[in-house]
């Protein structure tokens, strides 16, 4: 009889489950709030729609990186594997710690986001046992046991099977797309929406340049979801091969939906207006201007299924990510385990579940600034891929791709620029400082580990 060590993960994702796992990784909850929050105010219409298109060119150029290094590590594991490939271990360890967190925290940020729909769209009604309050924050216990339930759903769904939660990911990204589609439809045909709202294309007093760049720093937050797909190469039923095209579909289609929601919200009325009126969900007042109480069932619709599938996206991701780091004895074993029915990694999958559910507990604010600081990790991953095809490119001389080379360095530049904007002083998206502090302590935790690891003799 087989045990757990002799077990591998099962080859069903389709290439439709696959550009579904990358999609409903990429659009969560901020896509819907951003054009009021952050999109509008600080970049204007244009100066979105520009950071936006950016943003998915620089992400499409990184991800050429990465399916050429499918192909050569068809495994799960992605950046990590692909660092300890070429930089060794030490530097796999730096690349997967800080790439960990990245994913987890998307998973209960997703998850919180639930509490947010039902205050957005159904008055409220899950704001029952308030508990307390952090950094302004109010707790109650309704939206903490939807968040749970949640949690715990997917994480059961994630266990049984990745073809179960692939042909999940599926439906649900389709209708997220089909519900945009509907709503970019009902602005364009409803006649009191005009291009002329969306003028000043930037916001006042602020130059164009300024505008795009407070867009393009974000593109690392934005688009991070698909590089889930390196993560489940070892369960691709296809080539690798067809990894490139798959995340490059991915990245545009994420873009349209960021775009098309935020001119939605913006074409409403002159924008300037509409955000001086002071709502509080620019995008849901938008809607239901446009298309009424049908046009806010479509948008919930679309809320749902991206907040759902980005729950399964980075479960996914984030314990593959570990069954990796364990199957390479950088974590230990009981994370590399592989359930013997389903065969997924069941450990890892409740490790991340029971991580997920302390979270809710401390509330949107505190999450939302580890989120800010593990963005970082995103931009790591990033430029560890990059820096290891420039590497594997020319120990490959006979692969001869002169133009690969090129995304490679374009690719780590960028993913240093994205670190420096999140890091350096005065930059449109520096660190707050609670988030520079959450920074810190994961930093430290991560030597302590690596020192602790080294004394269990893993191998790092």
């Amino acid at each position: 009889m087989k045990n757990h060590t002799d077990l591998n993960l099962e080859r069903k994702l389709k290439p439709i489950n696959v550009w579904s796992l990358a999609l409903g990784s990429i659009i969560g909850w901020g896509a819907f709030v951003m054009p009021g929050t952050t999109f509008l105010p600080k970049s204007g219409p244009l100066g979105s729609a520009i950071g936006l298109a950016i943003g998915a060119l620089i992400m499409i150029t990184i991800a050429m990186n990465y399916g050429y290094m499918v192909q050569k590590y068809p495994v799960a594991g992605g950046e990590y594997t692909f660092t300890k490939n070429t930089f060794g271990r030490r530097n796999a360890y730096i690349c997967g710690w800080f790439l960990g967190l990245s994913y987890l925290s998307i998973v209960p940020l997703n998850a919180t986001a639930l509490g947010l729909v039902s205050r957005k769209l159904l008055g409220g009604v899950l704001e029952v046992g308030y508990l307390y309050s952090v950094a302004g924050w109010d707790i109650y216990a309704g939206e903490i046991i939807l968040a749970s339930l949640a949690l715990i759903l997917f994480a059961a769904l994630s266990i049984k099977g990745i073809s179960v939660a692939g042909w999940m990911q599926t439906v649900m990204a389709l209708s997220l797309v089909a519900s945009v589609f509907i709503l970019l439809i009902g602005a364009i045909l409803n006649p009191q929406v005009e291009l002329s709202n969306l003028q000043p294309a930037y916001p006042d007093g602020k130059s164009s340049w300024a505008s795009i760049v407070a867009v393009v720093a974000i593109a690392p937050w934005a688009f991070v979801g698909f590089d889930s797909i390196p993560q489940a190469a070892e369960e691709f039923d296809f080539s690798p091969k067809k990894a490139n095209g798959i995340m490059i579909f991915a990245v545009l289609f994420g873009g349209f939906v960021y775009i098309a929601i935020n001119t939605i919200t913006a074409a409403v009325m002159p924008w300037e207006t509409f955000m001086a009126k002071g709502y509080d969900w620019p995008t849901g007042e938008a809607v239901e201007f446009i298309m009424g109480k049908a046009g806010l069932i479509f948008l919930g619709v679309a809320l749902i299924c991206a907040v759902l599938s980005g729950i399964i996206g980075f479960y996914m991701a984030t314990s593959r990510l570990l069954y990796s780091m364990s199957r390479e004895k950088a974590l230990p074993a009981w994370f590399g385990k592989i359930d013997p029915k389903s065969k997924t990694p069941k450990n890892a999958i409740l490790f991340i579940m029971a991580i997920s559910l302390t979270a809710p507990w401390f509330g949107r604010e505190v999450l939302g600034w580890i989120v800010d600081m593990s963005s970082i990790g995103a931009a790591i991953g990033y430029g560890y891929t990059c820096l290891a095809t420039l590497k594997t490119l020319k120990t490959n001389p006979q692969d001869h791709k002169p133009m690969l080379k090129l995304f490679a360095i374009v690719g780590a530049f960028f993913s240093l620029i994205f670190v420096l904007l999140l890091l350096v002083p005065g930059m449109p998206s520096y660190l707050a400082p609670e988030s520079r502090i959450c920074l810190v302590i994961w930093s430290l935790l991560g030597i302590a580990f690596y020192f602790w690891s080294k004394r269990q003799n893993f191998t790092l």
